[in-house]
C-alpha cells in the first residue's frame, strides 16, 4: 500500500466533507439515493429467496446473496453516499490529517440519516404496492425474529465483519481500472458477507421496515437495539479493522 493511494482516498474524504458542509441538500439527496439502491438490492434478494424457499432453500440463499450485490454496483456506478462506505473513506481522511473529527461525524450522520429515509421510503412503497406480499410475509417469518434475538456482542461482531468486506469492495473497486474487474470484486465480496449471515445496518433498515409492515409490527426496542449495535460494528469494521491498518502499512514509493 502506497501513500499515494492513501492520499487519493483522503482527498475523496475532503470532497465529501466539503459537499456536506456547503451543499447539505445535495449531499442528503445522494444519501437518500444510496438508500434507494440498498432497498432495491434487499427487495431483489429477499423476493428471490422467498420464491425458492419452499423448494430449493439452499440454492435460494446462494442466489439471493449474489443478487444483493446489485446495491453496491449501483452506488459505485451511479453515485451515492452510503454510510458504511463512508466509514472507511472519512476515517482514512482523518488518519491522514486531511479531515477533522467534526468533518467525519457530519458526513457519517448525514449519510446515515439519508440512507434511513431512502430505505424506509422505498420499502414502504413495496409493501403498500402488495407485490409479492404473500410469499414475502411467509419468508420473513422464518428469519426476521431470529435477527432480533442474537446477542448484542454477536450483533457488533457480525457488523464488524460485514463492513470489513463492504469497505474492501469499495477500496478494491476504486483501484481497479476496468468496469468488469469492479463488477467481479464487488459481487464476490458482497456475496461473502450476505451468504455468511453478517449484519449491514443500512440493509437492516429496509429489512426491518418490510418486516414491520408485513408482520403487523416488530418489537421496537429489539429493532433499535439491533440497529445500535450493528451500526457500531459497521463503524468499527470500516474505520478501525480496515482503514487503520491500511493507513499504518502504507509507505512512500
Amino acid at each position: 500500500m502506497l501513500t499515494d493511494d492513501i492520499n487519493v482516498i483522503s482527498m475523496t474524504a475532503v470532497n465529501k466533507a466539503e459537499v456536506c458542509s456547503k451543499y447539505p441538500g445535495k449531499f442528503f439527496i445522494r444519501s437518500i439515493m444510496a438508500g434507494f439502491y440498498i432497498a432495491v438490492a434487499t427487495i431483489l434478494s429477499h423476493v428471490t429467496a422467498a420464491v425458492l424457499y419452499s423448494t430449493y432453500p439452499q440454492f435460494g440463499k446462494v442466489i439471493s446473496s449474489l443478487l444483493f450485490s446489485i446495491g453496491m454496483v449501483l452506488i459505485v456506478f451511479i453515485g451515492g453516499e452510503l454510510f458504511t462506505g463512508n466509514n472507511l473513506t472519512m476515517a482514512m481522511g482523518y488518519y491522514n490529517s486531511k479531515c477533522t473529527l467534526l468533518d467525519m461525524g457530519k458526513v457519517w450522520l448525514m449519510s446515515y440519516l439519508g440512507n434511513f429515509v431512502g430505505t424506509v421510503f422505498l420499502s414502504f412503497i413495496l409493501v403498500e404496492s402488495g407485490a409479492s406480499k404473500s410469499i414475502l410475509t411467509e419468508y420473513y417469518k422464518t428469519f426476521v425474529y431470529g435477527k432480533l434475538e442474537i446477542t448484542p456482542a454477536e450483533m457488533v461482531l457480525r457488523g464488524i465483519l460485514c463492513n470489513f468486506l463492504v469497505c474492501l469492495a469499495v477500496w478494491v473497486g476504486a483501484k481497479m481500472k476496468s468496469e468488469s474487474g469492479k463488477l467481479i470484486i464487488i459481487f464476490c465480496l458482497i456475496m461473502t458477507f450476505v451468504e455468511s449471515g453478517f449484519e449491514h445496518s443500512i440493509a437492516n433498515m429496509s429489512t426491518y421496515t418490510i418486516g414491520y409492515l408485513l408482520l403487523g409490527g416488530l418489537e421496537l426496542k429489539m429493532v433499535f437495539t439491533s440497529m445500535l449495535f450493528v451500526t457500531l460494528g459497521n463503524m468499527l469494521g470500516g474505520a478501525v479493522l480496515l482503514a487503520l491498518p491500511l493507513y499504518l502499512m502504507s509507505w512512500e514509493k
